[in-house]
């Protein structure tokens, strides 16, 4: 497999799994070991949009028992003569080989895998993100022999990339250094947020400047918090920013 393989540095490899383990995107090439009509690969492919039960093929690093993974696309490309191409968005830890081995079985011709390109990672898209180990050679090269950073920026992007997909709840200057020393978000602390926060889910907690603070656990949705006066909303999971970079406002024992 070749594409889009996110890397984490130093602090940022603390939200990488929060990456890894958002929706991927791929293009894949399946061999049929027999014809078929193109109307009938057609149907095929569409039948497999939604949710799909897997059972991870034998060599595989997790436990073998049937699982729910959901494909949210799945286009049919091109087809040419036993080949045919696919463009596939689905959750992560959906077995592509295993996809292509069912898509035959339904044909009644039997496939493999041939090819596979994963295109993108959660917020990461190949048109968008991708570079060569050259160009990371280069960038590197320049900026130990001459200083010049703009080559290595373009290559090494700031940890709030990461979280571009993710609900965010931006918090007070005065309560960014509570955050930081790992204390729960409550609401005195927020100063705005946004719509899509549902309860139990991931949330991002950024800074007014739109610095990462940390990831954290919603307790309540954005319509819930928006009624809210007091008690806390996040509970803090993966600190992210360095404490001491804002002034603390806050005594031991009281949340952010």
């Amino acid at each position: 497999m070749t594409g889009v393989l996110p890397i984490g540095l130093a602090n940022s490899t603390k939200v990488i799994g929060n990456v890894i383990h958002s929706v991927k995107e791929y293009v894949m090439v399946i061999q049929l070991h027999g014809d078929a009509r193109e109307s009938s690969v057609k149907m095929v492919v569409e039948y497999f949009k939604g949710d799909i039960y897997q059972k991870p093929p034998l060599r595989s690093s997790v436990k073998r028992s049937i699982r729910v993974r959901r494909i949210y696309e799945i286009e049919l490309l091109e087809i040419r003569d036993r080949f045919i191409l696919v463009r596939v968005l689905s959750d992560p830890g959906t077995y592509m080989r295993k996809l292509a081995h069912d898509i035959g079985l339904m044909l009644g011709t039997g496939a493999h895998m041939r090819e596979l390109r994963r295109t993108r990672t959660g917020p990461y898209r190949e048109d968008e993100t991708l570079v060569r180990l050259q160009d990371i050679s280069e960038a590197l090269a320049l900026w130990r022999s001459s200083g010049d950073e703009r080559y290595i920026r373009r290559i090494i992007l700031p940890v709030e990339t990461s979280i571009a997909h993710l609900p965010k709840i931006m918090i007070l200057d005065t309560a960014v250094d509570a955050i930081a020393h790992g204390a729960n978000l409550a609401v005195p602390g927020i100063a705005r947020l946004t719509s899509n926060v549902e309860r139990n889910k991931t949330v991002a907690i950024l800074t007014l400047k739109g610095e990462l603070v940390a990831l954290g656990t919603a307790l309540y949705s954005a319509k819930e918090i928006a009624g809210m006066k007091k008690g806390v909303v996040a509970r803090t999971r993966r600190v992210v920013m360095p404490t001491g970079i804002y002034p603390p406002a806050w005594r031991k024992g009281q949340p952010g």
